[in-house]
This record gives structure tokens, C-alpha cells and sequence, in this order.
């Protein structure tokens, strides 16, 4: 039992009263009914990648694991209308290969892509490399099967695009986390497969020149910038630091990077673009030096660097690991202040800040010094997970732009609650589920009356 009972990073490891593990909606249905009778809560889990604690029960003597791993049927892929029937425990990887398979596109793209499942990509509204085109997870969903608490079925898998009946209910399990009712099956969008796709890793002087370079980008390339990453000289070495063999794509060492791809089908030609985009921003100096991927071996290795750096600081040790949002117009100046911020209060600390520049999202990382006694490092990570929130309040932003709360963020989450919003929370979740059994304990906590 203890992988169902163990967060993804193995920070966390709890216990359960039993794992259940359902082949089809049906028996989730009668598992759902059954832990009802018994008065037992549920955990639903997907691919337990999350990074929230959001599937990780926190009360073993009364809670189940619900796995939907076993559910991993794509019911119907059709090319014709662009859409897809699959169910919540199918690998996210696997069912973009099969879709490919089919000429076609599913954008949603991860890291844990090859372990993370459909079900909890919508639970969770996962973001990923590709918003800045195809937004969150929840643009993709076209509708959902949802077993509710009481074990009864929710059938909302339409396909349509325009569908104005009334409140668009689907909408209320898309980011719940389980906490409304377990998700079985998602109907998504598919999309033309881009046969063409150039990446570039950019040096440049600045993080305020990485901003001004995605303007250029957004205005010049329009819809078909795909991805737009930034990233810090230290993100090259923590990466080397995970993968020995990964050589440098470029000489010399500069003050901020920018990893960004555009992607296009057709009769689009997308070289061409990115070789006139590049003459002109690096024709006005926004650009010091950089590299185009001529291979889709060369693109790969490009990407390892911004994968790899996240497993070099895994090797550092225990660190805080954040996900914020703030206004694009504001993030350059949210990184200095929160960096400084650290730096003043935590000195010996290491801040790491890489993200999506396209959505506003940032991972402001902090690693303690690794030699340290852990309830040292325990303490400095709280400690700059406060500051970093008490600057981030500052610019208006979010404490959680992609991963959602879970139970790592809940009590962040509910000292920022406004009241008007948490009457409406508490009215939804009340409806759907009085007797407070789906995944309690998971973003907030609610009292019964």
C-alpha cells in the first residue's frame, strides 16, 4: 500500500484503512455506496504525481485510497470532430501517442507526463508548458462522467463545443480535487498535429529584457508561440548537476534565458518565422546570443535543460518548492522583490526562479544549505514560504497558479479567502457532499452544521 500512501517527492508518507482500485465506473459506483454505508471517507488518485498532497489521505484510520489506475480505456478517438473519450487512469504520455497515432494533437504537456493520469490533470486544472496557446486543462475538456457521492452517476461526456443550457456543471469538478466527486471518464478537444515546431534557448542581459522579448514574441509570432520558458544561469548547472552528460548548447554564461517554441501544420512555415523573429530582436540587441535546435534530438536536449534542473535541486535536498502567479506586467519586479526578500531574511539560502513568462507563472524555489539539521531546514523553508507570500500578496498574484492546494497549501488558502468566496465554496461542497466524505482535508476544511 505504502505508493498509494506516499507523496510524489516521498516528503509525506501516510497510511489508509484500504486501497481500492476500480476497472470501470460502475465500480467505483458500488465502491462509492459501500464507503458511504461505512461511514468511511475517500482519497481519489490518479497517478499520485501531484505535488500538493492532494491525493495523500491524512487520516488512515478513516480514509480509503480510491486509484482509478485500472481505468485506463480510451473509449473513442474521432478525427472528424477534433475530440476524444478517455478514461480518468489512463497515462497522459500513452494517450498522446495514441492520439498522434491518429494525426492528431492533445497539448496538455508535463513533466510527469509519463506517470500522471487524465483524471487527475482535471482534478487538478494542470497547466504545464503549453497554456500560453492552449491554455489550462480545463479549455481542453469537452465534458466529463463523474460518480458523485452518493454514487450516483453525473453523464455530461458531450462532445459539443455549444452547449448553452444553463450552468455548465462539468465546471464544478474541474480543479475540486476530488473534493465533489470522483472523475471517471473526460471527453477533450483535440487539435491538428503541428508538423512543424522550432525551438530556440536565448540569452539575454535580464529578466526584464526576457519580458520585453516575449512582447516581440506574442506580437510577432501570434498563435503560433507555443511555449515560452525563463530560466537563470543556475538552472543550467543544477541540471548538469542530474544529468552529468547534458553539454551546454551555447558559450559563455548570461544573466537570464529564454527557452520558446513555435509550432504550426500546413502551409504555415514556421522556420522561416523564427529566423526572421531572431534577425530582428537580436538586430536590436534584446538578444546577446543563442541557438536554434535543427533536430528534434537537438530540440530534446534544449528541454532537458529546463526538466533536469528540477531533479538537480530534488539532489540538493529538502527545499521549498512554490508555484505562483502574478500579472505578467508585474513579474520581472515580483522576482527581484521576493528574491531580495529571501536573500535579506535567509542569506545562506539559494533562490531558484524559472517559469511559463507566457501565463505569469513563476516557481520561486528556495534550497537551504543541504548539511543542515532537517528541523534547521524545515524551519527556513517556512520561513521563506512566508515571505515569498507576503511579497506575492503584494502584487496581486496567486499562491497557486498550476499545482492546486491539496493539503500542503490549505492553510495559505483559507487565511486568503475573501467571505463572499468562501460561502460559495462552502455552499457547493455542502450540496454536493453533506456528509463531507470525498477527499476531506483537501483544500479546505468543513465543519457540519
Amino acid at each position: 500500500m505504502e505508493r498509494y500512501c506516499r507523496d510524489w517527492h516521498g516528503d509525506v508518507t501516510t497510511g489508509a484503512i484500504a486501497v481500492l482500485r476500480p476497472r470501470s465506473t460502475e465500480d467505483v459506483s458500488k465502491a462509492v455506496r459501500v464507503c458511504a454505508e461505512l461511514g468511511v471517507a475517500i482519497v481519489p488518485q490518479g497517478g499520485n504525481t501531484g505535488l500538493v498532497l492532494g491525493a495523500t489521505p491524512d487520516a488512515p484510520e478513516n480514509q480509503v485510497v480510491l486509484s482509478l489506475e485500472r481505468m485506463s480505456t480510451i473509449r473513442r478517438i474521432d478525427a472528424d470532430d477534433f475530440s476524444a473519450v478517455v478514461e480518468a487512469g489512463t497515462i497522459l504520455s500513452e494517450f498522446k501517442d495514441k492520439v498522434e497515432e491518429a494525426g492528431m494533437f492533445f497539448p496538455l504537456a508535463l513533466g510527469a507526463q509519463g506517470s500522471c493520469r487524465i483524471g487527475g490533470n482535471v482534478s487538478t486544472n494542470a497547466g504545464g508548458i503549453n497554456v500560453l496557446r492552449y491554455g489550462m486543462t480545463r479549455e481542453l475538456v469537452l465534458g466529463l462522467e463523474v460518480v458523485l457521492p452518493d454514487g450516483s452517476v453525473f453523464e455530461g461526456l458531450s462532445t459539443l463545443r455549444k452547449d448553452n443550457r444553463g450552468i455548465d456543471l462539468k465546471q464544478l469538478f474541474i480543479g475540486a480535487e476530488g473534493t465533489l466527486g470522483i472523475i471517471t471518464a473526460v471527453a477533450v478537444k483535440l487539435m491538428p498535429m503541428p508538423d512543424q515546431v522550432v525551438t530556440a534557448l536565448l540569452g539575454l542581459n535580464s529578466l526584464d529584457d526576457v519580458i520585453a522579448l516575449y512582447r516581440r514574441a506574442r506580437r510577432d509570432c501570434c498563435d503560433l508561440l507555443s511555449a515560452f520558458e525563463f530560466m537563470p544561469p543556475l538552472a543550467f548547472t543544477l541540471a548538469r548537476e542530474a544529468m552529468p552528460d547534458l553539454a551546454m548548447p551555447m558559450s559563455g554564461d548570461h544573466p537570464a534565458y529564454a527557452l520558446l517554441e513555435i509550432s504550426g501544420s500546413g502551409l504555415v512555415d514556421v522556420s522561416d518565422l523564427m529566423e526572421r523573429f531572431l534577425e530582428g530582436v537580436m538586430g536590436d540587441g534584446l538578444v546577446v546570443d543563442g541557438v536554434v535546435a535543427t533536430s528534434k534530438a537537438q530540440a530534446r536536449n534544449l528541454w532537458l535543460f529546463r526538466e533536469g534542473m528540477n531533479e538537480g535541486q530534488a539532489k540538493r535536498g529538502p527545499h521549498l518548492r512554490t508555484d505562483v502567479s502574478v500579472p505578467l506586467s508585474r513579474l520581472a519586479d515580483f522576482v527581484r522583490d521576493a528574491e531580495k526578500a529571501v536573500y535579506d531574511a535567509l542569506p545562506e539560502c539559494v533562490c531558484v526562479s524559472y517559469g511559463h513568462v507566457g501565463d505569469g507563472n513563476v516557481h520561486l524555489n528556495v534550497l537551504p544549505p543541504g548539511d543542515l539539521p532537517r528541523s534547521e531546514i524545515d524551519a527556513r523553508i517556512y520561513r521563506a514560504k512566508k515571505i515569498i507570500n507576503d511579497v506575492l500578496d503584494g502584487h496581486h498574484g496567486s499562491i497557486s497558479a498550476e499545482h492546486g492546494i491539496g493539503r500542503l497549501k490549505k492553510s495559505d488558502f483559507d487565511t486568503r479567502l475573501t467571505e463572499v468566496r468562501r460561502k460559495l465554496l462552502t455552499a457547493a461542497k455542502t450540496a454536493i457532499d453533506p456528509d463531507l466524505r470525498m477527499n476531506p482535508g483537501c483544500q479546505l476544511s468543513f465543519a457540519r452544521d
